[in-house]
């Protein structure tokens, strides 16, 4: 992601639609499935969907990924530090380029993940509502969201476009000679 090098007025577009209808999609997906997992389902009863591969489990996560805790004030600190992200997400698809497709639709993940867990986190003190689980009949992933998909989803396809803009610039500043290079003076 490089500085933008446009006008303010130049701001709309691709970049906006892109944006805005994955940050909704995920995020009204997240909160209508989570619904429904704390209407349909009950607390720790696996329900197989797919076998031993793909089971409905209703748990409430009072932590962070990976249940991750700061004990009784993970609360307040994961709501505090999802806010925060948020607020950055939106700064970092401001800054990319209105003509920009895959950017905003990566941030658009993250950020609609990032609102979906804040939602329960603010809703009760339960916990963020996680649902899908899958593995094996020896071996369990741990239980995430449709939030969850987003975040990870979204953050690895920022990593590989990240990666995708380093190496073509490297790649640039690999093929323009240097002021000091002495190697074509005659």
């Amino acid at each position: 992601m490089t500085t933008p090098d446009f006008t303010p007025t130049d701001r709309s577009g691709a970049r906006d639609r892109i944006f805005w209808s994955v940050l909704l999609f995920v995020a009204v997906s997240d909160i209508v499935t989570k619904r429904w997992a704390e209407r349909a389902l009950d607390l720790h009863l696996p329900q197989e969907v797919v076998g031993q591969w793909l089971r409905w489990t209703l748990t409430y996560n009072t932590g962070a990924a990976m249940n991750l805790s700061v004990g009784d004030a993970s609360r307040l600190v994961f709501s505090v530090i999802a806010i925060g992200m948020i607020g950055y997400l939106f700064y970092l698809y401001r800054q990319s380029h209105p003509a920009e497709r895959w950017t905003p639709a990566a941030l658009g993940m993250i950020t609609a993940g990032a609102f979906g867990n804040l939602v329960d986190r603010l809703r009760h003190t339960k916990g963020v509502v996680d649902f899908i689980d899958v593995g094996s009949a020896g071996w369990r992933f741990w239980t995430f969201n449709i939030a969850d998909m987003g975040v990870t989803v979204g953050a690895v396809l920022l990593a590989i476009l990240m990666w995708r803009e380093e190496r073509a610039m490297n790649s640039v500043s690999a093929d323009t000679p240097s002021s000091t290079d002495t190697s074509s003076t005659p």
